[in-house]
């Protein structure tokens, strides 16, 4: 069995947002994201992977597809395959993220 806790895992850097991995098997990825206040994670697609997204602390904005949502600790927010998506810390606070992905990213495809 594998253990993680967001608390003492997250962490941030001025530079870009930081993406830390908690788990991956063959059939899903985990990760934290961590964004500072203004950083975002840029628009894109998983050809093949859904993704989930937990706000453990912080206010996110979502574009997903065409619809924006504003969300705030403790809600989630999916984006399907095939659909873009991105991310942005529209608060004052650092944001952190529990991300899900599945299946996982290859080396191979990046997809």
């Amino acid at each position: 069995m594998e253990w993680g806790e967001a608390a003492t895992l997250k962490r941030f850097s001025p530079e870009k947002a930081q993406k830390v991995g908690l788990f991956k098997t063959d059939r899903s990825m985990t990760d934290l994201h961590c964004l500072l206040p203004g950083q975002s994670q840029k628009p894109h697609i998983h050809e093949r992977s859904d993704k989930v997204y937990y706000v453990i602390e912080g206010t996110a904005r979502f574009r997903i597809g065409r619809e924006e949502r504003q969300l705030s600790a403790g809600a989630a927010a999916l984006a399907p395959a095939m659909i873009e998506h991105g991310v942005e810390n529209v608060g004052s606070e650092p944001l952190v993220l529990f991300v899900v992905l599945a299946p996982p990213l290859t080396k191979e495809t990046g997809h």
